[in-house]
């Protein structure tokens, strides 16, 4: 891999990591039209990095959130940043159960299986557009729903189902804020992503050279740089109701997608 291929794919997941179409389906995409030589050990290692990446972005737009989490955390009291700490690990556990035990399904599926992220993309244009239609409300994110888009999460390991359009669409569907649903579901992703790094660095499994610095180092500086102004951006999308045009866009590249499976099968 090249460094300029490894901008682009930083990029590529900085941007989708936040933006609802599919950071999993993008960069399987990418990789097909980039040419993906990299072996599975040296491919994991970059996917780890470039999570990695989007993680602290998620971390440095809502620092102050996290702040307040950590010392309510800290405090004696019952107090709203326990809740909602309590909300987050509730939201985690479907994904964490889907992962534990289906893991290896689940990876299967990746590695350019175009046709049916063409599919999933589909699914995340309609999820789209019915939270685009949905009214505004002031309602916060209870713990049955907290859960509920867990579920979603966990649906979201598919390649093609954007996990923050999939999360942020059951939440305003249920009838919370968008602006809170938004912020749930951007800060529910980092236990999990991070748990998910840890994961893989103690199963051994990644491969690292020193020769591989220069495009790791660029590819993690484009997820982060590219994370920031998404997640940034997304907000005030979600807030303004703009959600349709991402529907349309999921739409029309599922079906090349799937124009594109049929044609290479």
């Amino acid at each position: 891999m090249e460094a300029l291929d490894a901008i682009i794919l930083g990029i590529i997941q900085g941007l989708t990591e936040f933006l609802p179409v599919s950071s999993s389906g993008h960069l399987e995409l990418g990789k097909a039209i980039l040419g993906d030589q990299m072996v599975p050990e040296e491919s994991l290692l970059f996917t780890v990095i470039l999570h990695f990446a989007t993680a602290l972005s998620t971390i440095v737009v809502f620092r102050k959130d996290v702040g307040e989490i950590f010392s309510g955390l800290m405090n004696t009291e019952w107090n709203e940043e326990k809740k909602f700490s309590l909300k987050i690990i509730l939201s985690m556990v479907p994904a964490a159960l889907i992962g534990s035990y289906f893991e290896e399904q689940l990876e299967a599926l990746f590695g350019g299986n175009i046709l049916l992220v063409g599919f999933m993309l589909i699914v995340t244009a309609l999820l789209l557009y019915l939270a685009d239609k949905a009214k505004s409300t002031s309602k916060d994110v209870t713990y049955t729903n907290a859960f509920v888009i867990g579920i979603s999460q966990a649906i979201a390991m598919l390649p093609g189902i954007s996990r923050s359009g999939a999360t942020i669409s059951t939440s305003v569907l249920l009838g919370n804020d968008k602006t809170k649903a938004a912020r749930f579901s951007f800060l529910m992703v980092v236990p999990l992503i991070m748990g998910k790094i840890c994961k893989d660095i103690l199963s051994g499994d990644l491969s690292y050279d020193a020769a591989q610095f220069k495009i790791l180092g660029v590819g993690f500086l484009a997820a982060f740089i590219a994370g920031i102004a998404a997640c940034t951006w997304m907000i005030s999308l979600v807030r303004r109701s703009k959600l349709v045009y991402f529907s349309f866009y999921c739409f029309i590249v599922g079906l090349i997608a799937i124009v594109l499976g049929y044609y290479y099968t």
